[in-house]
């Protein structure tokens, strides 16, 4: 029924810059917020940023100055610009939508994607 997709993900070296993306598809009759997760090996998943249907905005501390969150709500596309890299943001990061769909109107359902690898070496 709904599908979140993301890409952008890859290998970097500490300082350089990425840029995510995550695009929602199928029966959405609107999304709320969109947010970016991330976890690492080890570790449990933890958030990084979210962005609300107003573009409304908040950050982890570990990423505030480096991360920017954006949309689009004309695609239904959420965007993370992560730069000034760090090994420690190597993870898998998610994206999430709380969005409501065409055949029940009135409710909200959270989705996720499947993640994308984000890999920093120093």
């Amino acid at each position: 029924q709904v599908q979140l997709v993301e890409s952008g993900g890859g290998l970097v070296q500490a300082g350089e810059s990425l840029r995510l993306s995550c695009t929602a598809s199928g029966i959405i009759s609107s999304i709320n917020t969109m947010s970016w997760f991330r976890q690492a090996p080890g570790k449990q998943r933890e958030l990084v940023a979210v962005i609300d249907s107003a573009g409304g905005t908040d950050y982890a501390d570990f990423v505030k100055g480096r991360f920017t969150i954006s949309r689009d709500n004309a695609k239904n596309t959420v965007y993370l610009q992560m730069n000034s890299l760090k090994p420690e943001d190597t993870a898998v990061y998610s994206c999430n939508a709380v969005l409501e769909i065409l055949t029940h109107p009135g409710r909200e359902y959270d989705y996720w994607g499947r993640g994308t690898q984000v890999t920093v070496s120093s």
